[in-house]
């Protein structure tokens, strides 16, 4: 339960209004969503970022955006937040000038997770990241992040999944949840399928944390998420 009388230590940049496609509205009301309050045991500030959107962040990362959102969380700095995460996971390819500008802890995607993983199942095991797009995850959001290399590292995106793409080539339409959670788990299982030898799962997208439940009981494995990420450092403030 949250302690109404605590204020939010975690501040989060998120895309600006009226920029988010109706099938993740619909996301949005999940729990474990990282726009959704009701995903933390404690609270936290959601910040709408004036021009981020699917275009600027995950498909064409903005430079231009990229400063508004550095002078927005410095406002937040100013005002009381003590550490600054983001919305969505492509952010991980701003990661470096974030941390550098705001003075506070930043982690601006579940990716910053994957060494861990590494680390923590073994550094020759493989680990499956699933992601929104992959053709969009560049080389650029992985260094970003501190993954050094893609040896064991297997990339499944979700583009190829039809209602999940629905998403994006029809913004104004709602989609089936039902279905994009099949989606989901049937690309954990094709991962698992395909590569046998994965020891873990690490979501990059901030819409999937609802569906890492039932990864982990289909796949027996840890599934790192956006909410493990958030969780674990908002216990280090």
């Amino acid at each position: 339960m949250i302690n109404k009388t605590e204020s939010a230590k975690i501040g989060i940049l998120c895309w600006e209004t009226g920029q988010v496609p109706r099938g993740l509205q619909q996301l949005e009301s999940l729990r474990g969503n990282s726009t959704n309050p009701a995903s933390y045991g404690y609270p936290v500030r959601l910040h709408p970022v004036r021009g981020a959107n699917v275009h600027t962040i995950l498909e064409n990362p903005d430079q231009t955006v990229l400063g508004t959102m550095i002078a927005d969380a410095r406002t937040m700095v100013s005002e009381g937040i003590k550490a600054i995460t983001t919305s969505c996971g492509f952010n991980a390819i701003f990661q470096r000038e974030l941390v550098e500008s705001v003075g506070v802890p930043v982690f601006t995607s579940s990716l910053l997770q994957v060494p861990l993983a590494r680390r923590i199942c073994g550094l020759q095991s493989e680990i499956c990241i699933i992601t929104a797009n992959a053709g969009a995850l560049r080389p650029e959001h992985l260094t970003s992040v501190g993954i050094a290399g893609t040896d064991g590292l297997h990339i499944l995106g979700l583009e190829q999944c039809a209602e999940w793409n629905r998403m994006f080539a029809e913004p104004d339409a709602e989609i089936d949840l039902d279905v994009i959670e099949q989606e989901v788990l049937g690309t954990a299982r094709r991962a698992l399928d395909e590569h046998p030898g994965i020891r873990a799962f690490a979501l990059e997208c901030t819409d999937l944390p609802p569906y890492s439940a039932a990864i982990r009981r289909q796949s027996g494995l840890p599934v790192f998420d956006f909410i493990t990420m958030v969780n674990y450092l908002h216990s280090t403030l």
